[in-house]
């Protein structure tokens, strides 16, 4: 298995318990500015607060620096998030700062988490982080996305492994149905799940089909850290979104081998990629994959949109002959040269993302993978 280490992608331009059944991720909802503070009330504890407790404060303490109200589940008497609030509303008073909706978002996704006893990772998952995965479309629907409350394409988080807490690399905009589809299923599961719909006589589960079923298998088996055999014969059926993390190395050369086509001058690119490659043969497996690949994706027509051009590069994966000549060639390479190839790619320019690498401790930093994605400090006092 290769070692758990990731790359991320990024454009240049740019109350549970462990075990439990996983709660769908967090459907953005709209929070509202705070009006005034309530006066007369005794705004600091009399003991230090456990853990978990006084991250609500912390949290509440956010919610007024920026102006806004939490949410009115949690303004509850003797909530640790409602006395951070009031603390917080008194401290600041009309000299807040500004609440754009990616700072409302993170707000709103950290109580959800907290409400959950879910890890959120504060130092990476920042109301800027939340932009640069924004996303207009849900990648397992292809639909517009939208911010109208209980809607089946409204806007929502997700965390891709349900092992993992609320962190960078971890995270990704789906639609409200896709988000609950998903659940708890991983590559394992979902992978199966798909190819038992399109072997019938059921197509549908959970409202998707087996092509989407086929996207949130590939979606999650990027941040599973994969045997190399079995990571370099998954079809591309969806392409990385901005910051996810690539725990598999020869997925992370597939992505950026496809998003050439995205791009005028990719013949001429993937020739320079292809002459970085050690050995004639695996020169000449190159050459014919790029051969099957390319006609499928210039056959479309309508070009026009960014969202078709993806849609066409993930659906040529669908494609029988070109996922045998990419496993071909994929299974030429080790872990480590497929690596060396994104790098190398990258520094010659030749990649249109913007390709940083993270070490074993770097990749999962903050996921909160020894706790199943719980915050400790919320579990603690069950496992005593």
């Amino acid at each position: 298995m290769a070692s758990i280490a990731a790359r991320t992608l990024t454009p240049v331009n740019a109350s549970a318990t462990p075990g439990a059944a996983r709660q769908q991720d967090l459907a953005f909802i709209h929070v509202s500015p705070a009006t005034s503070s309530p006066e007369g009330q005794d705004l600091t504890p009399n003991s230090p607060l456990p853990a978990h407790q006084a991250l609500g404060q912390a949290l509440g303490w956010d919610y007024a620096h920026h102006g806004l109200t939490p949410p009115v589940e949690h303004l509850y008497p003797n909530s640790p998030l409602r006395q951070g609030w009031l603390a917080g509303a008194a401290t600041f008073g009309a000299r807040t700062l500004p609440a754009t909706i990616h700072t409302q978002r993170w707000l709103a996704l950290r109580s959800h988490a907290w409400a959950r006893g879910r890890s959120f990772e504060l130092v990476q998952l920042t109301p800027n982080f939340l932009q640069q995965i924004d996303s207009a479309f849900c990648p397992i629907l292809r639909q517009a996305l939208n911010d109208k409350p209980a809607d089946a394409l409204q806007k929502s988080i997700d965390r891709v492994r349900d092992d993992a807490g609320y962190a960078a690399g971890n995270l990704v905009n789906l639609s409200r149905q896709a988000n609950a589809a998903k659940a708890s299923h991983d590559w394992h599961s979902a992978s199966a799940l798909a190819s038992s719909l399109q072997q019938g006589p059921i197509r549908q589960t959970a409202g998707l089909d087996a092509t989407q079923w086929a996207r949130i298998a590939t979606l999650c088996s990027f941040v599973t850290a994969l045997p190399h055999e079995e990571a370099a014969r998954i079809p591309l059926h969806v392409l990385p979104p901005n910051r996810l993390r690539l725990f598999n190395p020869i997925q992370a050369l597939q992505a950026l081998v496809t998003r050439q086509l995205a791009r005028p001058g990719w013949s001429q690119r993937l020739a320079r990629i292809e002459a970085l490659l050690p050995s004639d043969k695996l020169r000449g497996d190159f050459n014919r994959f790029v051969l099957a690949l390319a006609p499928r994706v210039l056959a479309v027509k309508s070009l026009d949109r960014e969202e078709d051009i993806r849609w066409a590069l993930e659906d040529a994966w669908s494609d029988s002959l070109l996922q045998r000549r990419w496993t071909l060639f994929a299974l030429q390479l080790s872990p480590a040269q497929a690596e060396a190839l994104v790098q190398r790619a990258a520094a010659k320019k030749l990649s249109a993302q913007y390709v940083q690498s993270h070490c074993e401790h770097s990749a999962t930093e903050g996921w909160a993978l020894e706790y199943h994605g719980y915050c400790p400090a919320a579990i603690r006092p069950r496992l005593h």
